[in-house]
């Protein structure tokens, strides 16, 4: 049996283990999750419903083993792991009324029906860096349409997918829901085998392999593919509330965050003020590992990421870029709060997504030379303007699924969308949920 370790993203030390899922394995996954889905989706959705809400609680007494993993797995401090775990369970009621909601059938003129029927098997492939609100996110909607789940979580945390899966088996019918574990390999060969649907969160690349291996079978998708967020700061914004943004926006999570700010573009006129507020507001941040008092910024999740960070800031630096605050060289997990002006559209930094808490930032002339380089990216899933009058003249030309004035993106029931290279489909809201259904009109 092959297995798949799983290593403290601070010591680096092993945490456990879990056996792989090989391609080998796959057919068999498929035929019980085929058998299960029957039956499944048999239920009434009601009965889907309680039955998912009833899982979910099974989940309250290990809600601090949860938090603990989040924290060792990946690395984020234990009170943010805590706003996870918890937040996933104790919202899992209201989540599942919201769906069921979604896909109650609709009575149409005429007698006609507007129905939400499950598709099948779907495949939820989910990240490590929020293991479990980003897995929820996807399976609880699949769930409740009626269809059958294999989730196939990042190699990077699987004992958090460990204890969540087998937890709410305790409940849920014998092969609704499964796991494989691995790697690319396990997630190449699940995309490629009898499913209907990919839910997928990941990168750019990954997303592209699975469009190209999903296409021979037409399977459904709904895919978020990362981001490369801009702000803008007008030199009309209120400088303390972009300062608290720009800053918070950056470092949460570490910077591992798929709508974290990526790059700043403030009017030149105010940049030096910005700046320096920036500086003074990030020395205030403290690293360290998950459960230290007063942490914000845990390490980052691997040596591959941590070396991909210091090469996006060794370029930068190379080409002209001036370190305002930190360094282009850290050891090892962590990356320290790091501010870089001076960023220029040839630097990977500008360019790629970096996964972070570097604040980068760029002076602008001209509110069109903000606008142009913010959308001069294949990446599209949020971005923010802050200013006073014009504001929101600016966010309308900006090339997101989500954009933020004077504040974040996203909120209330919306769904999280990414336009451009950024996402494929999308989930949240009622909308966002009957993409896990198959609509069917009858007509009487």
């Amino acid at each position: 049996m092959q297995t798949l370790t799983s290593y403290d993203a601070h010591t680096r030390k092993a945490l456990g283990s879990v056996a792989i899922t090989t391609a080998e394995h796959i057919p068999a996954l498929i035929n019980e999750s085929n058998k299960a889905q029957k039956k499944w989706a048999a239920l009434s959705l009601t009965e889907r419903q309680s039955l998912v809400v009833k899982a979910y609680q099974r989940l309250e007494p290990v809600q601090n083993q949860l938090a603990t993993l989040i924290s060792k797995e990946m690395g984020k401090d234990y009170r943010r792991a805590t706003y996870e775990a918890g937040g996933t369970i104790q919202s899992a009621s209201y989540f599942a009324n919201e769906i069921a909601q979604a896909l109650t059938t609709e009575r149409l003129d005429r007698g006609t029906e507007l129905q939400y029927r499950p598709l099948g098997i779907v495949a939820v492939i989910s990240p490590w860096n929020y293991p479990l609100a980003m897995a929820n996110n996807l399976l609880m909607p699949a769930l409740i349409a009626g269809n059958s789940v294999i989730l196939k979580p990042s190699e990077e945390t699987p004992l958090v997918a460990d204890l969540f899966v087998n937890t709410l088996n305790q409940v849920l019918p014998k092969g609704v829901l499964q796991l494989a574990h691995g790697d690319k390999q396990t997630g190449q060969a699940l995309v490629a085998s009898n499913i209907n649907m990919v839910a997928f969160t990941g990168s750019m690349a990954a997303g592209k392999h699975i469009m190209a291996n999903a296409a021979p079978q037409l399977k459904r998708l709904v895919m978020e593919l990362g981001g490369n967020d801009p702000m803008i700061v007008m030199a009309s914004a209120d400088i303390d509330a972009a300062v608290q943004f720009a800053v918070a926006s950056s470092f949460e999570n570490a910077g591992q965050m798929c709508t974290s700010t990526e790059r700043v573009y403030v009017d030149a006129r105010i940049a030096a003020e910005f700046e320096h507020k920036v500086v003074a507001l990030a020395r205030q941040y403290q690293v360290g590992a998950w459960d230290k008092p007063n942490v914000n910024i845990g390490p980052i999740v691997n040596p591959k990421q941590h070396e991909n960070v210091l090469s996006q800031l060794q370029d930068a630096t190379a080409k002209g870029a001036k370190l305002l605050l930190g360094s282009d060289d850290y050891p090892q997990p962590f990356i320290q709060p790091t501010v870089i002006t001076g960023i220029t559209p040839d630097m990977r930094l500008e360019q790629d997504e970096t996964f972070a808490p570097v604040v980068a930032i760029s002076h602008f002339e001209h509110i069109d030379e903000a606008i142009s380089r913010a959308n001069d990216s294949p990446y599209g899933l949020g971005a923010v303007v802050f200013g006073g009058q014009g504001a929101n003249a600016v966010a309308q030309q900006l090339e997101a699924g989500m954009v933020g004035v004077n504040q974040g993106v996203g909120g209330g029931n919306a769904p999280w969308v990414g336009a451009k290279q950024s996402g494929f489909g999308f989930h949240g809201s009622a909308a966002g949920h009957r993409q896990f259904s198959q609509i069917r009109v009858i007509s009487k």
